[in-house]
Parts: structure tokens; sequence; C-alpha cells
């Protein structure tokens, strides 16, 4: 082999090698490379009746995150004159036609079920009641104690046919299921500009 055919082919094997050094570097970082999830500060869900109620509720939920808890609120139609219990729930499963899939109350820490609010053992689920006007509209405004929206996303809000009796177990014997809905990021958009003068 002449000396331009050795020099040319080790210069050429000397390249390959620094690409697959190259190639193999930037998968280990790939690899190693950790992917944090973005905070999600607000949530939505779309409340819509369940298959088996028959019913029309409806309305819309938005979470925000909070210091130490995540508020609740919104409005709910369509649903009789009185209190009904209202709940998050473990799955964002729908495949029910009475949302049992959508499992018992979000409860990650193992307490009894009961009323929410400062000093009481209950499921981080347990918001207690909604209370529906005589036109059968409901204005939503709970905390779900201690709760992170990050671990809410995919989950569900569950209204009841009846009012949560805020210590029965397990989930207050607040009867069917009659509104549900998934809890999905939210779209957050900018505030609007101020106008120019």
């Amino acid at each position: 082999m002449t000396n331009t055919k050795w020099i040319s082919a080790t210069l050429l094997a000397g390249v390959a090698v620094a690409c697959l050094a190259f190639l193999f570097a930037t998968q280990a970082i790939a690899d190693h490379h950790e992917h944090k999830a973005d905070a999600v500060n607000e949530a939505v869900v779309v409340i819509a009746p369940t298959k088996a109620s028959g019913g029309n509720t409806s309305g819309v939920i938005v979470l925000k995150q909070e210091k130490g808890y995540v508020h609740v609120t919104g409005e709910v139609s369509g649903l009789k004159p009185g209190k009904h219990g209202f709940h998050i729930h473990l799955f964002g499963d729908l495949r029910a036609a009475d949302a049992t899939s959508l499992g018992g109350h979000y409860n990650p820490h193992g307490e009894e079920h009961g009323a929410p609010g400062a000093g009481h053992k209950h499921h981080e689920g347990d918001l207690g009641n909604i209370e529906a006007n005589a036109d059968g509209i409901a204005k939503v405004d709970a905390k779900a104690d201690h709760a992170e929206l990050n671990h809410l996303l995919g989950r569900s809000l569950v209204i009841h046919a009846d009012a949560d009796d805020l210590k029965s177990q397990p989930a207050g014997n607040a009867g069917p299921r009659i509104g549900v809905g998934v809890i999905g990021i939210a779209e957050v958009k900018a505030p609007a500009a101020p106008a120019k003068k």
C-alpha cells in the first residue's frame, strides 16, 4: 500500500471512528436526559350526563393550583334542586354507562370519606356538595385541600344524584353518578394587551 493510500485510509477510518463516537455520546446524553413535566396551573372539566342517568347534566369546571390546594370553580346545570355529592374520582375512564369505570374517590393517603376542610380527615377527592337552585343550576366554589393539580390530570369530576352525607363509608351515600368529566390541561391564554389611546 502506498503512503497516500495508507494516509487516506487512516484518515477515513479516523473520521468514521469520530462520527461513531459522536453518535454514541449523543445517544448516551439523550438516554440520560430527564424530561421534567411543566407544572400545570389550570385545568378544565366539561361535565356531561352519564348515559345511565338519562339526564341533561352539563357544565364547565375550572381547577386552578393555589398554595396548598386546588381551587375548583364553575357552573353546572340540569340538576334537580338541592344538594349533590361532588368528588374527584380516581380514573378518567368514561366507558361504563353508569360511570363506575371512574373508580372510587381520589384518595392517595388512604383516609376515610368525610367532609372537606381543615381539621377533617377525608379523601383528597372529597369536595362535599354543590347545591342547585330552583332552576337546577349550581355555582361551584370548592377546595381540594393538599391536592396538586398535576396529580389530578386524567382523573375525573363526578356529580351525584343525591347529597353526600359527609360520613357514610366509603363514599357518602350520594347515589348514582349523573354528571361526569375528565380533568384536562386548560388552554391558558395570555391577558389581552391594554388598548392604546
